[in-house]
């Protein structure tokens, strides 16, 4: 009987069961290299590049490393520019105390799949790509298919898995309410599950490999894991502990002090539901307020006031993101981390072969 973890290393060309989380904005080619060099599946998130953008690390990553790189995309809809009327007025307060205006142009957003993006894929064409928040388009879609590369779907729950599956995925990551960032939630009326709730769950119910995500940190939350029947394990606070990651100084003192119950899903940074770390913003207002705007649109008022604290080593209005599983991380080079995450996960399914 071929083993999960086996499955999935057959399938990816991994030499370990591990993936890097994409974590946009905190992770680049440094990071995703460090992981691929030492036997992980590497992984660029691309919301916040641009074509020409991907092109280049993507140029980078393959310079410095041989094997299996997935490209991350989102899949939201942006629709028509919400009013935020309401949003600037809530952090009228803290334009005052900081001494800055609200902004009066609009920052980059996060900016879901399309035809330019597809087109990059077919010109890079990457081992792996995952999407965030459902699946694009059926035309790009195929497209994607048609580059050779293997498709990854995130889901939040068991419907999510399910219907990524229907659509052909080649693997489903489950992303437990523990993950650090924005959690991948895109189907209504179903609502994200702690992850030893969901791996059980979403390995019984579709036959291709599961890979668990959320609040993994370490060796042991690799063998709980994998003896749930997951394939691998994808991994991303820990990861951004480590010097390769792009996390800024601000948000690594944070990381290093934080504990246990020291994370909270939060809507403030962006709109959209994301974990993260208690900063002066979430202590004021509370994780979660109305007056934010949908995904991703709240970020816009936000950045003169993210620059201002930025400039002054501060993070008081900075998507500080973690998962729950931060207090049990450890600092250390990307490899070291993927080469002992990796031999847990083997140790345990050789035992179980």
């Amino acid at each position: 009987m071929v083993s999960a973890a086996r499955a999935f290393l057959d399938l990816t060309g991994a030499r370990f069961p591990v993936i890097q989380a994409p974590m946009a904005g905190f992770a680049g080619a440094d990071l995703a290299s460090a992981a691929i060099g030492a036997g992980a599946v590497g992984s660029l998130a691309c919301a916040t590049l641009d074509s020409a953008g991907v092109i280049s690390e993507v140029a980078a990553i393959r310079g410095r490393a041989e094997g299996p790189l997935n490209l991350n995309f989102f899949c939201h809809t942006l629709g028509q520019t919400p009013d935020d009327s309401a949003w600037r007025d809530t952090l009228a307060p803290f334009y005052t105390a900081e001494g800055v205006a609200p902004p009066t142009t609009a920052p980059t957003l996060r900016r879901p799949f399309d035809l330019a993006m597809a087109e990059v894929v077919e010109q890079v064409r990457p081992e792996i790509v995952s999407f965030h928040f459902g699946l694009p388009a059926p035309d790009l879609l195929a497209g994607v298919r048609a580059s050779g590369a293997l498709i990854f779907g995130n889901a939040t729950n068991l419907a999510e898995a399910r219907w990524l599956a229907a659509q052909g995925c080649d693997a489903i990551i489950a992303q437990g309410s523990e993950a650090g960032g924005h959690a991948g939630h895109f189907l209504d009326g179903h609502h994200p599950v702690a992850l030893a709730n969901l791996v059980p769950q979403i390995v019984a119910a579709v036959d291709v490999p599961v890979i668990a995500a959320g609040g993994i940190a370490d060796a042991g939350d690799v063998r709980a894991a994998m003896a749930q029947g997951a394939g691998a394990v994808q991994v991303g606070t820990a990861y951004l502990r480590t010097p390769e990651s792009l996390a800024s100084a601000t948000h690594r003192v944070a990381l290093d002090n934080a504990g246990a119950e020291d994370t909270v899903f939060t809507n403030l940074f962006s709109g959209g539901m994301a974990r993260g770390l208690r900063n002066r913003l979430i202590n004021t207002l509370g994780p979660v307020h109305a007056a934010a705007p949908r995904f991703p649109y709240a970020s816009a008022a936000l950045a003169p006031l993210r620059a201002q604290a930025e400039r002054e080593g501060r993070g008081d209005y900075s998507p500080l993101w973690a998962g729950a599983g931060v207090h049990r991380a450890n600092t250390g080079p990307a490899a070291d981390l993927t080469r002992r995450l990796g031999a847990a996960a083997l140790v345990l399914q050789e035992q179980h072969a």
